[in-house]
């Protein structure tokens, strides 16, 4: 689960720079999270309703290849 803030105590701070999971590739900027690619069947607004944070949509968004 993507979350606005961490409750844990981090211990490498700003050392992410992509996320993947089994329904979206995301970005990690310094603007914020960058929606790249979605998984087969699943729309922007879908994994967004999943994600805290706010997503950007990428202009080149794309669907994984499986």
């Amino acid at each position: 689960k993507i979350l606005k803030e961490c409750s844990y105590a981090l211990t490498a701070p700003h050392c992410v720079s992509l996320i993947i999971t089994d329904i979206a590739v995301i970005e990690v900027t310094p603007n914020g999270l960058v929606l790249k690619e979605t998984a087969p069947g699943w729309t922007p607004e879908e994994v967004q309703a999943l994600t805290e944070p706010k997503l950007k949509i990428s202009p080149n968004l794309k669907i994984m290849e499986l």
